[in-house]
């Protein structure tokens, strides 16, 4: 494998040790820029790698596999090497792999704990790629330009070496594991230990489940399918109507194409948005036996779609009509307070599934509210929203009006 022309470095809080882990990384491979992302570090991470001659990012807290996916883009074109931030042990030999990905693999065992969340990794990666991993979440890899392009952005947290290596034998691209003397600072059977391990097992389930990229570029988990919990406490006929158009709406997230509209979607005709064009009002046909309860939750639900464009958003305008309409979104309006922090965060997405699942339950909801006059008000409403957003961003407006834009803003990541 060629040369590396820069290695990433996520760390966070690693003071004592990031500078040891710089210097000798600069000392291995003169030619490559060292660059750390700091994920947010309350100590003096940031200054100690730059004193030991790294190239910083100084980021808010975002998790390992969002580092390394800004540090990735900062990064020149080429070949990567990625590295642990207490790492201590040469990585050059991962360079004579002509494997697309090499991946270290520690010769002796440090720590850790009873060995769940890497055996999960393995029966992951053996089960959906057919690879056999000893260590399915080591950190230290060397990738080529084309695994570097199929493989970024990174899942997100402590999934992203995991999903690398599913992505890249999915792809059809060679993965090596290579037995290295390395070190690092092993986690014990503590506390902290097990606190560690439950947010890998965490990042790791999330990190096998469908992603998408957000607006600012990085992977997320999609995790609008949850929406349709909703529905163990509410009515069946509307539980079931609801967990149908969150399916739908996921078939668009995982296999959209390009277009964006419905007039793009029904010039190209075979779309999963002209599927979900079809198929929401007749979910809500099946349950209402109404066309104008029909209309209005297919209007619903792409309205709420269109305000989706930033964290929190669908979320927020979903409680405020939640809050008008009343009647059998509580338990909906549960599972969104839930999710709402991790969409603000950033650590989550909504995608397709979950804002056309909550625009759906408003629209059940203003059916049983609103009088037959009612409903073609609504109706017409809701179609010069839709109107409007096919000719202007919506988000634009928002953004543009100031009561709006702080309400908008309230809780997001800058």
């Amino acid at each position: 494998m060629a040369e590396p022309v820069a290695i990433l470095v996520a760390a966070r809080d690693e003071e004592p040790r990031i500078g040891q882990t710089v210097r000798a990384l600069r000392g291995s491979f003169p030619a490559a820029e060292v660059i750390v992302a700091d994920d947010g570090s309350r100590d003096g991470t940031a200054d100690a790698a730059e004193r030991a001659g790294a190239r910083v990012l100084r980021l808010p807290r975002r998790g390992k596999g969002q580092a390394l996916s800004l540090a990735e883009r900062a990064a020149p074109p080429g070949p990567l090497l990625l590295c642990d931030a207490d790492l201590v042990g040469d990585l050059r030999p991962l360079l004579d792999s002509t494997a697309p990905l090499a991946i270290a693999a520690f010769a002796e065992r440090q720590g850790g704990g009873f060995g769940l969340v890497k055996g999960l990794g393995r029966a992951a990666l053996r089960r959906l790629a057919a690879v056999e991993a000893r260590e399915p979440l080591s950190g230290q890899r060397a990738l080529d330009v084309e695994v570097r392009e199929r493989c970024f952005p990174l899942a997100p947290g402590f999934g992203c070496d995991l999903r690398m290596t599913l992505d890249a034998a999915r792809a059809g691209l060679g993965v090596q594991e290579i037995r290295l003397d390395l070190r690092h600072r092993a986690t014990g059977r503590d506390a902290v230990g097990f606190l560690h391990r439950g947010r890998q097992l965490r990042d790791v389930l999330a990190g096998l489940g469908p992603l998408s990229v957000n607006h600012r570029g990085l992977r997320l988990p999609l995790v609008g399918w949850v929406v349709a919990l909703g529905g163990a406490r509410a009515a069946p006929r509307l539980g079931a109507s609801v967990a149908l158009v969150a399916l739908v709406g996921l078939a668009d997230d995982l296999w959209s194409g390009p277009e964006r509209g419905w007039r793009a979607h029904l010039a190209r005709g075979r779309t999963t948005g002209v599927l979900k064009l079809v198929a929401i009002p007749a979910v809500g046909l099946a349950a209402t036996r109404s066309l104008s309860a029909a209309l209005l939750v297919g209007l619903s639900a792409n309205s709420l779609n269109l305000l989706d464009t930033r964290p929190g958003r669908a979320l927020k305008a979903f409680l405020a009509g939640a809050g008008a309409v009343r009647g059998p979104v509580a338990p909906y309006a549960a599972v969104a307070v839930l999710l709402g922090p991790y969409d603000l965060r950033e650590v989550t997405m909504l995608g397709d599934g979950g804002s056309n699942a909550l625009g759906a339950v408003l629209g059940f909801a203003s059916v049983a509210r609103l009088s037959a006059r009612g409903r073609w008000l609504a109706i017409g409403s809701l179609a010069a929203l839709n109107l409007l957003g096919e000719r202007r961003s919506l988000g634009a407006l928002i953004e543009r009006t100031p009561g709006l834009r702080a309400l908008d803003a309230w809780g997001r990541l800058p």
